[in-house]
């Protein structure tokens, strides 16, 4: 019978711990001390080392208020004990164990050190200011590892914001962090098919990570929903309400920023295969700053995806007129949809403008009727966007 394997076996931080533990409970400490820590770990090591500190500080305040001299030995266990001290607490601190001395102990530690000396006495400054001594509060403490969330038990009100084929989306204001968020729930009674396709914009969403495409945070299987960022406004609304004031150094921003989403898409080896005006959302800051956000992934598709199945599939609101069905999808005819969003950004109008100018020429090479014309990749877009 083969012999069992301790689950852990004592290491460097186990020794350091063990000889730190024995070091102090070999001192005695008095209950007047102990009362002040709870640590189970650390708390005899405090009360310890506080009760010295006290001692010296009392002594030295009675000494600055008559004779200015520390005597010799006394001096020296406090330098000891400031070493020593200091020592510890970097000790620990070094193995992830952090310590903490009282912020006006540590100065009175520092006022003294000047004129404490390891021979003959000391010589308490003329206009040295007595040590507050802190006798009923502690003065050692651990620096929090964790943070305690508050949890509410009250019900939080939903608003409907959104609806689509197989979700609707709402949002609410947490009221831990009083920050708005978004739900997106599934439909009931949603055909297996279309629940997975869900769960997959999720699982796509959660791996991906860049400015300019919508975060989500957790899934909730009971409910069939999942939370995410929320966003104020879609694009097709932020620019309808404001064509007739945006600028256009506005405008090439959210260009921009779209293209840079889309991009990083690509990068990922993704297709979104559902780019419209409804799907590129927009954060409206107070400042005025907007931020884009590509959103609803539900019909992404990567290398590995098995949704190719039939143009009923094709859902989206703009559509490259070539394409036949859903496994011919490629670049170029995210491109067509790319073109249109491009052309609306620029313009404001739900059709597609093309003409002679410089981004006329640009959406005109998107959409080309001939594919083989389109850009071969959005970086390319990028460029010539950047210099218009």
């Amino acid at each position: 019978m083969e012999r069992e394997v301790s689950a852990h076996l004592p290491g460097p931080d186990d020794f350091i711990l063990a000889d730190l533990r024995a070091k102090y409970d070999a001192q005695a400490d008095s209950t007047a001390f102990t009362r002040l820590y709870d640590d189970p770990e650390f708390g005899h090591m405090f009360a310890v080392l506080h009760e010295a500190l006290n001692r010296h500080f009392e002594d030295i305040n009675g000494r600055a208020t008559s004779t200015h001299h520390y005597w010799a030995q006394p001096s020296r266990d406090l330098l000891t004990l400031i070493d020593e001290l200091s020592d510890d607490l970097h000790t620990l601190n070094r193995i992830g164990i952090k310590l903490v001395l009282s912020p006006a102990y540590e100065e009175d530690i520092e006022r003294c050190k000047p004129w404490l000396s390891p021979s003959g006495g000391s010589t308490v400054p003329g206009d040295f200011e007595l040590i507050k001594v802190i006798k009923y509060e502690p003065v050692f403490s651990r620096t929090a590892v964790t943070i305690k969330l508050q949890k509410q038990s009250q019900q939080v009100p939903l608003t409907l914001v959104g609806e689509g084929s197989y979700a609707h989306v709402y949002s609410y204001v947490d009221p831990d962090y009083g920050i708005k968020f978004a739900v997106k729930r599934a439909r009931r009674g949603i055909s297996d098919r279309d629940l997975e396709r869900f769960k997959q914009e999720f699982s796509i969403l959660k791996r991906l990570s860049f400015p300019y495409i919508v975060q989500v945070y957790l899934y909730d299987e009971s409910r069939n929903e999942y939370r995410m960022e929320y966003c104020d406004e879609t694009l097709r609304k932020y620019i309808s309400s404001r064509n007739s004031t945006l600028g256009f150094p506005s405008r090439k921003r959210i260009a921009l920023q779209f293209l840079y989403g889309m991009n990083y898409l690509h990068g990922q080896s993704l297709l979104h295969r559902d780019v419209s005006l409804q799907n590129v959302l927009v954060k409206v800051f107070e400042s005025g700053a907007v931020l884009v956000k590509l959103s609803d992934f539900g019909l992404a598709k990567g290398t590995d995806s098995t949704f190719t199945r039939t143009q009923t599939e094709l859902r989206g609101t703009i559509l490259d007129p070539s394409l036949a069905s859903l496994k011919d999808y490629g670049v170029t005819h995210e491109m067509y949809s790319i073109g249109w969003v491009l052309s609306y950004i620029f313009t404001g109008k739900e059709s597609l403008t093309l003409d002679t100018s410089p981004v006329g020429r640009i959406i005109q090479k998107c959409v080309d009727h001939n594919a083989q014309e389109r850009y071969e990749s959005v970086i390319d877009l990028v460029t010539d966007v950047d210099k218009l």
